[in-house]
């Protein structure tokens, strides 16, 4: 490209993983910089590493260095590639792991003379956008029964550092109904990352799985790429393939941590605790892309958001919760059945689902509440009754057989054996469902023996 032959030598500052440089006369169009371009960064006549140009001002370009910038000098020289960053696409990526510059990291063959495709893109059109209806299932009683996963929506998993979520995440990426899996994970440890890929490859699913990961030793400005490189991805499935596409990032705060980091470096004045004043427009412009495509396929996007200290008014979840349609609090090793919601749900739950699912579900969660209640009294020793008894007993029926993340079991046969553990606790009018679903779903006096057995 006649481009390359420019190369610009007057390095201004190097900043961790930022560099400035000066580019004389650049509204002139020889110079080829762009805002969101790559560039090649070369030092002793040797290529270095490709950088992306994030800030223009005036006659100073400040560039993003994907290796980082260690054992780059200042007598180091800049050419602009005048081209965005691009990640690959093709069938060639399915069961491939990438790191966050979208180079492949597992030892298979190289993917440079497959197609790319053009990252951070604009969100769909809403006119081009079909209203949710069809449901995800998943398996986990807790989402499927209680928080249903809708296809094209955007939720995340509101935890702390120590819960499981890595293992949930995993689980859901296994047993999903969908045609592909993208995972981006960010400023994972290397545990967590052979966690995941090891779990993916046990279960046989990787090659409908595409991997971005940002170890926590890679450089921080990659670990902003990976988002936007699976959801790209993702949407290409979604509308070149026709293709259910379940996207699951993990984790946004560490994201959110890499921006502020850049930001900082960046001399951006920032806002809440620290962090840059788009940090909402940001999470916004990814968390966007989920998206039931007319007349094609579908991007979901299930993402963990960690709180520092537990604390759900922090920026990164506070805002999250502006953007998303619900979420999952994942504490104590289970999904808690009160704080999680799936604002969705409704669009499937009785009218893609059975007739009773909305009924019981009401119902079970009505009881459990109850069951918390009955938990109270009974630790301050207040005298129980009759009916607090047997809510206890319900309670641990609940958790035990829908809170633990290790149940397994279908949409229907969760439904049953809901009936179940109600049939054998409680009287049919104690539930105060309605009469003609007791009749047709309540079950005999055998089915409560066995599920008491259960």
């Amino acid at each position: 490209m006649p481009q390359s032959l420019l190369r610009y030598t007057n390095i201004l500052s190097i900043v961790g993983d930022l560099i400035r440089v000066e580019v004389p006369n650049l509204s002139s169009s020889n110079a080829k910089a762009k805002y969101g371009d790559l560039a090649m960064i070369e030092q002793n006549g040797e290529n270095h590493s490709l950088a992306q140009i994030i800030k223009i001002d005036n006659e100073e370009v400040s560039l993003q260095v994907f290796s980082g910038c260690k054992g780059l000098s200042t007598n180091a020289a800049v050419c602009f590639l005048d081209q965005p960053m691009q990640v690959t696409y093709s069938p060639n990526v399915l069961g491939r792991i990438f790191n966050g510059a979208g180079q492949p990291i597992d030892k298979g063959p190289e993917l440079e003379h497959d197609p790319k495709v053009e990252i951070d893109g604009p969100s769909v059109n809403p006119v081009r956008r079909t209203l949710a209806s069809r449901m995800v299932r998943t398996n986990v009683p807790m989402i499927d029964v209680f928080n249903t996963l809708v296809e094209s929506q955007k939720i995340p998993v509101f935890s702390v550092a120590g819960e499981p979520y890595n293992k949930f995440m995993a689980r859901i990426a296994i047993q999903a109904e969908a045609d592909v899996v993208v995972f981006a994970g960010m400023g994972l440890i290397y545990d967590d990352y052979h966690f995941f890929r090891t779990q993916f490859e046990e279960a046989g699913v990787s090659s409908r799985t595409v991997m971005f990961v940002n170890q926590a030793s890679d450089p921080t400005v990659e670990r902003i790429l990976a988002p936007d490189m699976a959801l790209s991805v993702a949407e290409h499935f979604a509308v070149d393939e026709g293709k259910k596409v379940l996207v699951l990032l993990t984790d946004m705060t560490s994201y959110a941590d890499a921006m502020k980091e850049i930001g900082v470096s960046m001399d951006k004045i920032p806002s809440n605790r620290g962090y840059m004043g788009d940090l909402y427009s940001q999470l916004a412009k990814r968390y966007e892309k989920a998206c039931d495509y007319k007349g094609a396929g579908s991007v979901t996007l299930l993402a963990v958001t960690t709180m520092p200290g537990n604390d759900v008014t922090h920026p990164v979840p506070d805002n999250t919760g502006y953007i998303t349609e619900g979420q999952f609090y994942l504490h104590d090793g289970v999904i808690d059945p009160f704080g999680s919601l799936s604002r969705l749900k409704q669009m499937v739950v009785g009218k893609k689902t059975r007739e009773d699912h909305g009924a019981l579900m009401d119902a079970l969660i009505r009881l459990y509440s109850e069951a918390v209640e009955a938990k109270q009294k009974e630790a301050m020793a207040f005298e129980l009754s009759e009916y607090d008894h047997k809510t206890l007993k319900y309670g641990d029926l609940f958790k035990k057989n829908f809170m633990s993340l290790d149940v397994d079991m279908s949409l229907e046969d969760a439904l049953d054996f809901g009936w179940k553990i109600l049939a054998d606790c409680f009287d049919p009018e104690e539930t105060l469902i309605k009469d003609s679903l007791l009749d047709k779903y309540w079950p005999t006096n055998q089915s409560a023996e066995q599920a008491a057995e259960a």
